[in-house]
């Protein structure tokens, strides 16, 4: 995946329909839980944890096919279904805060951001010290400790878009309790920091001599494009969209778009990429308003919470248990017997974990 969560994303609620004289989510009246954000929540986690099995197939093999075609064709069609779930993640942020379940107040906020925030930094360390027992830290782990107070590091790579993830959730829950008539001035001074921390690192560094870390806090316009369309497209009443059909030939036509990118243009494809958008938005609206079962419902919600807690750990897996596995001399068929299995095992072990965890009611810290 593209180094550039859950994340534990705002509760999965929509509003209902609001009174004429009242915006949105704001005064709205009562909400219904969306299962099929849920789904997607769930969806996005596993998809992610596909992209980084693969990962290791083709990053065995060099990214060339000719130091082995099977593990390298099977990780890149393992890459090529990947894209999609991190612009989904700011899809579903932005359908959080600006429709399904608005911030009524900056304390609120603040919590959203709490609960996004430690498990970030918790994991940071957990990684870390990982990497450390394990003689695998390219640099001391108190200057990784250091940089990872503005920028994700190695080897907790998976934890970098939470850096634009909650800048995000903080512009847009400013932007709504502003035009609920409130003065959130906190979650401003937060985001004017955001905004000078780069040219004040840059000072201190053009004035001492000595090299900062480059800040990742923050967030570019497909972030913002795909945080604000997302949360459009997951308004969409039930049938609104009457083209579904098509979404079958063009969610298969954009992944095998990706494919061709990846391995005859550039790998990794960029979040910002045509070919991205248009799988983000075929995914999003087959699976936006899909009816879940009752009898799926409890399960498919105690899934959905794990979510965070299973992505945050389950690159430990991929480190420990797929790459010592992997193999540049395998062939197509095996290649994907492997990932498969692989793939199985981790997503068993990751969920596992985290509903351990919050077993122990160490959400709050471990997401």
């Amino acid at each position: 995946m593209q180094p550039e969560t859950t994340i534990s994303l705002p509760e999965t609620r929509t509003t209902g329909a609001p009174r004429t004289a009242e915006p949105a989510g704001i005064g709205a009246g009562k909400r219904e839980h969306r299962f099929d954000i849920d789904l997607m929540r769930l969806l996005c986690s596993a998809i992610i944890m596909l992209g980084h099995v693969g990962s290791q197939f083709i990053r065995s093999t060099g990214n060339d096919p000719a130091n082995g075609s099977g593990s390298y064709w099977v990780g890149h069609v393992a890459e090529a279904i990947n894209p999609f779930a991190v612009p989904m993640y700011f899809a579903i942020a932005g359908w959080a805060v600006l429709v399904g379940a608005p911030p009524k107040d900056s304390a609120r906020m603040w919590k959203r951001i709490v609960r996004n925030t430690v498990p970030l930094f918790a994991w940071t360390a957990v990684y870390l010290l990982w990497a450390w027992l394990r003689d695998r830290n390219d640099r001391p782990m108190t200057e990784l400790a250091v940089d990872s107070l503005v920028g994700s590091v190695e080897p907790a790579y998976h934890l970098w878009f939470m850096y634009t993830y909650i800048p995000i959730i903080v512009l847009l829950a400013f932007a709504m309790l502003i035009k609920a008539g409130q003065r959130p001035w906190g979650l401003g001074a937060v985001l004017l920091g955001i905004a000078v921390l780069p040219s004040v690192l840059s000072t201190v560094a053009e004035t001492t001599g000595h090299e900062m870390p480059t800040v990742a806090w923050g967030f570019s316009t497909y972030s913002v494009v795909y945080a604000v369309g997302g949360a459009m497209l997951f308004a969409l009443p039930a049938g609104a969209f009457r083209w579904r059909k098509t979404l079958l030939v063009l969610l298969p036509a954009a992944i095998a778009a990706c494919l061709w990118y990846n391995t005859q243009v550039h790998y990794v494809i960029p979040n910002a990429h045509l070919f991205v958008a248009v799988m983000a938005a075929s995914v999003l609206l087959l699976v936006s308003r899909v009816r879940v079962p009752d009898k799926w419902r409890p399960l498919l919600q105690k899934l959905a919470g794990a979510a965070l807690g299973a992505y945050m750990v389950h690159v430990l897996f991929v480190e420990e248990l797929v790459r010592p596995l992997v193999s540049p001399d395998l062939s197509g068929p095996v290649a994907a017997l492997l990932l498969v299995g692989l793939l199985a095992a981790v997503m068993v072990l990751s969920f596992a974990a985290s509903l351990l965890w919050g077993r122990l009611n160490l959400r709050r810290y471990f997401g």
